[in-house]
């Protein structure tokens, strides 16, 4: 393998790392401010912690995928084409996510406000639950299959075999293409379900850890108990999870340094929680997340996509990489522009470091008041 296409696998690694360890707390949030707020303004409260920062956060999903899709085409086409409906189901979660929270405060009336409350929290949970089914497919691999199109009027292909695949020449290979031949229900396995449960479980801690830190008050005691026993939950869950992807799934050594970096981190992050100590359970539950996206490149390399019907099906890192002149351009832009990202990412979260309490919430909700004729009644 070339440098350029290992160094842009590290860095879609990279963004996808800045994405779910910070959307990661905005998720939890999301799912747990029904939970620890008993009343209106404990609500405002809660939400207003993930107020400056959830779309700026969403920026390193964006980034990511465009990445993807510049450096890696053949990764991008396979993923995006065989796993349409579930990322398209993601896709119109966070949109519907997006309209919740830009939307709950723009009519003074209660009913209005809870109901896109309640939309928010359930496209929270469901969007936590996809992720981790969708990263937990790229461990175990897809029932992916190399074709090779025979008539482009028709669209009629033939299956390659591995034996073929293995001793195509360069020129055969450029013919050949990588499909996900297994239909939506292929991408849901016991491994790939409880994927999904790992990655709930981190960001319902990674939230109630934020809140902690974040609130002071009533809320912040719901949220720091809350953490405690969650931290506990996602510790668990992620342990059983990342064992078996190791031993069944993983295909080399290298994938268990960030596994027991990982689970270092997560026992400090229970020890903490349950310590009330908020800020370094954050810490540590923010670089087990990092470390747990890490163990999952590192799972699948040097394949970007794995296929479970034969490993010759498998897309590796060569096979799914752009040009060479395509990746310098890439490469130019990113040096200028992730660092960027990274100090406004900072400078915003020192900007709204301060705690929040129900009294900095003022008394008259925001928000336009309906006004009915008694024709609208």
């Amino acid at each position: 393998m070339e440098f350029l296409p290992v160094l842009w696998f590290v860095l879609i690694a990279v963004l996808w790392v800045g994405y779910l360890t910070l959307e990661g707390f905005d998720f939890g949030v999301g799912m747990l401010f029904p939970i620890v707020s008993k009343n209106a303004k404990e609500r405002r409260v809660a939400l207003n912690t993930i107020g400056p920062h959830w779309d700026g956060n969403e920026v390193w999903l964006l980034t990511a995928g465009g990445a993807m899709f510049a450096a890696f085409p053949e990764w991008y086409a396979t993923m995006f084409s065989g796993m349409y409906l579930a990322l398209l189901l993601i896709l119109l979660l966070l949109i519907v996510r997006i309209c919740a929270l830009e939307w709950r405060g723009k009519i003074n009336n209660e009913t209005w406000r809870k109901r896109w409350d309640g939309i928010h929290t359930g496209a929270a949970w469901l969007v936590s639950i996809l992720w981790g089914v969708a990263f937990a497919n790229l461990v175990q691999g897809m029932e992916i299959e190399v074709l090779q199109i025979t008539d482009p009027a028709t669209q009629t292909y033939e299956v390659i075999s591995p034996a073929a695949v293995e001793s195509a020449t360069v020129a055969e290979a450029a013919s050949y293409t990588h499909h996900l031949t297994g239909g939506f229900f292929s991408l849901l396995t016991p491994f790939t379900i409880l994927g999904g449960l790992v990655t709930l479980s981190l960001f319902l801690t990674h939230g109630s850890i934020f809140l902690a830190l974040k609130t002071s008050g009533d809320i912040q005691k719901r949220s720091e108990k809350l953490a405690a026993k969650l931290s506990i939950g996602s510790l668990v869950i992620t342990a059983v999870w990342a064992i078996w992807a190791q031993l069944a799934y993983s295909s080399g050594v290298w994938s268990w340094i960030p596994l027991v970096v990982a689970a270092l981190c997560l026992v400090a992050t229970a020890f903490y929680a349950n310590k009330g100590a908020e800020k370094p359970a954050f810490i540590a539950n923010f670089v087990g997340i990092a470390a747990a996206v890490a163990f999952i490149f590192t799972s699948m390399a040097p394949n970007v996509m794995k296929s479970s019907i034969d490993p010759a099906y498998s897309l590796t890192i060569s096979q799914a990489s752009a040009t060479g002149p395509t990746q310098i351009i890439m490469s130019v832009a990113a040096l200028i522009l992730v660092p960027i990202i990274i100090g406004y990412s900072i400078w915003s979260y020192r900007v709204f470091s301060k705690r929040l309490h129900v009294d900095d919430i003022p008394d008259t909700p925001s928000g336009l008041t309906p006004q009915y004729t008694d024709n609208a009644r």
